[in-house]
Formats: structure tokens, C-alpha cells, sequence
């Protein structure tokens, strides 16, 4: 799945924010009821939004006025948090208050679907403004192969932004997961969206405010064109079967994630690549299955050699095993299936749905998980149920860490773990340790003027590297 900047808080700036006024009502949009414009959706054309004419605000006569300027005085008064805060709070004063009922369930939906989709590029800039009217984070990838995505907001709001994609014909049908927020975590989320500008809590599932749609060449990366889930995929399974089909000693289980993904858990008996990026699993399969090797051919020098010799009484191929492969949310797989058809496997299945379908549908007493699995948003890991997973993230290295990884003498938060101390220089740990004193001290890195125009020359030798430092980790 996708991989989102994991924003970090301290304690007492997240309680500081959790204290101002409650958030914006989700409710009241200028979109029309569906958001897309249902007489423009043809069966090859794209949706229209219909977006509104901006109306100037009069902020001295606006009935909110005076409970905004509550909220933005009492931020000033928190000390150097709220001297930080202060001017960014300023242009979020002047939208309305709303009751705590007004705040909906917040859910986490991660959903993707092949499709032929060249004019991608025309998508984003619409789907970018109504996640954005709707306060909906988080991040989406499009690519002439289609799109892939994990989105976070409130019921209401999330419906509405799937509604719109699927409008174009070409994305109706997208393969969904959803996930539940817990109340711990709406309660963070919707505490941090009236106050706070630059990011959601240490604990919500995404950046309240933010959300990334990015234009790519594949939607999730191979690094093979000529593999294509459109024209050719392997078997679904279901969770209710999957039990079945992996526990046959004829089976070979593949975990197609990545290293860091697979030490946290993994299905009994699988087999582990051992790959740190999903563009190494190609060579994998060649080397394990010995697949240029005599006797064991690809299937296209199998229909070569059908074309240029049909009377050709050679030796059989050697007959390739059964293979059962399972990845997050799916995605991966519907690729990696693509790619061991082309290579001349005949039986190759594939979790339905993903991990994340099966740890929400097959109890905890008939499962055949081992540990947690790694999500790629805040959650960090979630156990069966979808349960919130015990694993934090090393901030120096983006890697799933146990309580037992930070009692090591190499974990040092936000600078280090066992994982990633010996690869990291002094010098890399000093800029960590510094970018985390920031973040202690303002909440933000590059200081308190972060996002305001500086007072230092442009020539100037700090300003130059703040703005390196700032834009290498918030781009």
C-alpha cells in the first residue's frame, strides 16, 4: 500500500491542541449532492465537478468572528507553542464552529483498480480539490495504469470522493478495504482540525489537513510495462478458502511484501523473498524457480518453439508448482500474478482482498496469521479484527519497531533503531537529532517562521538551509 509521512508530536503539543475549539462542520459543502456533473459522465468521458464562485468573507461582520478570535487568543497565551501557531491559526478563524455531533465516524477506506487509464494527468487536479473541500487526507496515486489509494474522513465525505472517481466508467468497480478509527483516534483527529495547520496528531490515521495525489508511471512500481493485470490475472481466493488452499502440501505460500513487512508477521508455512522492494521480486522468481535453467521454460519460448517447430517431439517442460500468493490489500498481488502467468505458471491464486480482508473476516480461533501486519498509514500495524497492532514506527528509518527493539541500546527516537543504526553516519544521526529538537521546541521543522515570509536576506546562509531542510521532508 501507500506509504504517508508519519507526522510526530510531542505530548504536550498535542495536548495543547486538543484544548482549542472543535473543528469546522463536515457537513456543509458548495459541491452539488453527488459532486460530479451526472450530465457530462459518458461511458469514455471523465466526470465534471462543479466547483463554486469564491465569496469574499467580511471577518469583522461574520457571526463567528468573536468565537474565532476566542480561539486564536487562546492559542497565543500557550506559551511558545502558541506563539508558533498563532499566525498560521489566524486563516482558519474565520470558518464556523460546530457541536461535536456535527462530527461524523471517521473511516479508513485503501482501494485500487486497474484500468487503461492514459489521461490520468486530467484526474488530479479535480480529485484533489474535493478531497480538499471535504477534509479528506491522505494519499492517491494515479498512473496510466490506474489508480491506488487510502483515504481518510468521515463517512459522508469518504463516499462521496470514491462516488466521483468511479464516476469515469474506466475506475467503477474499485477493489475497497475499509477500516475503523477508533474513538481514541477520532478524538485526536477531530481535536487537531480546528487549530492546527500543519498536522493531525501523533496517533490520528493520517495528516488531517492534507492529502497527496500524485502522478506516477505505475501504480505500484515493478518496473516491467509489459506486465499487465488488465489483459491477465490469476484465481481470487476468498478468505473463507484460503485456509484450504494453503494448507495443501502441494501449495507454494509466497509472501510478495517487503522485508520489513514480513518480520512482523506472515502466514504459517509462506515463503519469505526476502525482497526489500516489490521491483526486486522478478528476479526472485527467476532464481528460486530455476527458470532459464534446461528443462524449465518461460511461456513464451514454450510458444515460440510451438510456431516454429509443431511437429518438434522435444522433451515436456518440467511442470511448475501451484502457487498461492498473498500481499496487504491486494494490489501486489493482481501484478505479481500478472507477472508468474507470463513466465508460464498455470496455477497461480491470490488472496482476495489481501491480509486486511482476511484478519477482518476469519476469527482469531481458525487463523492461520502469524503476528500483525504492516499498514502504511499512523496505525503502523493491526492485528486480527483490524485491532490497532502493538508496533510504533522508527522515525530514522520508516520500519515497524516492538517495545523489545526499543529497550536496545541503538533505539533512540526519532533518530535510530536496530534496524537502520549501523546504516545511518554521525553525521546523519546529528541532522535527526536536530530535526527532533525542532519538532520539541516548535512543533514544526525549520523553527517558528516556518511557512511565514522570512525577515533574513534571500542570500542569507539559514535561510538558504531551512528551506533545504523543510522542503526535504514535507514535499
Amino acid at each position: 500500500m501507500l506509504r504517508y509521512c508519519h507526522w510526530r508530536f510531542p505530548p504536550s503539543l498535542a495536548a495543547a491542541r486538543m484544548l482549542s475549539s472543535p473543528p469546522p462542520p463536515h457537513s456543509h459543502s458548495t459541491f452539488s449532492s453527488s459532486g460530479v456533473n451526472s450530465s457530462s459522465v459518458g461511458k469514455n468521458s471523465k466526470p465534471e465537478l462543479l466547483f463554486p464562485q469564491s465569496q469574499p468573507q467580511n471577518l469583522s461582520s461574520s457571526p463567528s468572528s468573536s468565537s474565532s478570535l476566542k480561539s486564536t487568543v487562546a492559542c497565543s497565551t500557550a506559551g511558545a507553542i502558541g506563539r508558533s501557531m498563532a499566525t498560521n491559526t489566524q486563516c482558519f478563524s474565520s470558518r464556523p464552529e460546530s457541536d461535536e455531533s456535527d462530527l461524523g465516524s471517521l473511516v479508513v477506506v485503501s482501494f485500487y483498480k486497474f484500468a487503461n487509464l492514459p489521461d490520468h494527468a486530467d484526474f488530479r487536479k479535480p480529485l484533489k480539490d474535493l478531497c480538499e473541500e471535504l477534509r479528506v487526507s491522505g494519499g492517491i496515486i494515479l498512473a496510466p495504469e490506474g489508480i491506488n489509494g487510502s483515504i481518510c474522513g468521515i463517512r459522508e465525505s469518504v463516499e462521496r470522493v470514491l462516488a466521483f472517481i468511479q464516476g469515469d466508467v474506466r475506475l467503477n468497480g474499485l477493489r475497497q478495504i475499509e477500516t475503523p478509527v477508533s474513538p481514541e483516534q477520532e478524538a485526536i483527529h477531530h481535536g487537531h482540525s480546528s487549530s492546527s495547520p500543519l498536522a493531525a496528531g501523533e496517533d490520528a490515521p493520517f495528516r488531517w489537513d492534507h492529502v497527496r495525489v500524485k502522478l506516477k508511471k505505475e501504480i505500484v512500481t515493478l518496473g516491467m510495462p509489459s506486465v499487465s493485470p488488465i489483459e491477465k490475472v490469476g484465481t481470487y481466493v476468498s478468505p473463507e478458502e484460503w485456509n484450504e488452499l494453503i494448507s495443501d502440501p502441494e501449495t507454494v505460500v509466497i509472501d510478495v511484501r517487503n522485508t520489513y513487512e514480513t518480520r512482523i508477521g506472515k502466514f504459517k508455512g509462506a515463503v519469505d523473498p526476502c525482497t526489500t522492494a516489490f521491483r526486486n521480486f522478478p528476479s526472485w522468481v527467476e532464481n528460486q524457480f530455476a527458470l532459464k535453467q534446461e528443462g524449465i521454460e518461460t511461456q513464451e519460448n514454450v510458444e515460440k518453439k510451438d510456431i516454429t517447430n509443431k511437429e518438434d517431439n522435444a522433451e515436456k517442460p518440467k511442470t511448475l508448482p501451484r502457487i498461492a500468493m498473498y500481499c496487504t490489500g491486494g494490489i501486489r498481488c493482481e501484478k505479481a500474478s500478472s507477472l508468474l502467468l507470463s513466465q508460464g505458471f498455470e496455477e497461480v491464486y491470490h488472496l482476495k482482498g489481501g491480509i486486511l480482508k482476511y484478519l477482518e473476516e476469519v476469527p482469531k480461533t481458525e487463523s492461520l496469521w502469524e503476528g500483525e501486519c504492516f499498514v502504511f498509514d499512523k496505525r503502523v500495524s493491526v492485528e486480527h479484527g483490524l485491532a490497532q497492532g502493538t508496533h510504533k514506527l522508527c522515525y530514522g528509518c520508516k520500519q515497524p519497531i516492538s517495545d523489545e527493539d526499543m529497550e536496545s541500546p541503538e533505539y533512540e527516537y526519532a533518530v535510530s533503531c536496530p534496524y537502520c543504526y549501523s546504516k545511518k553516519s554521525e553525521e546523519e544521526k546529528e541532522r535527526a537529532r536536530a530535526r527532533q529538537t525542532q519538532f520539541e521546541e516548535w512543533g514544526v521543522i525549520g523553527g517558528p517562521d516556518k511557512g511565514r515570509r522570512p525577515a533574513t536576506k534571500p542570500d542569507s546562509p539559514r535561510k538558504k538551509n531551512n528551506a533545504k531542510l523543510g522542503s526535504s521532508i514535507l514535499e
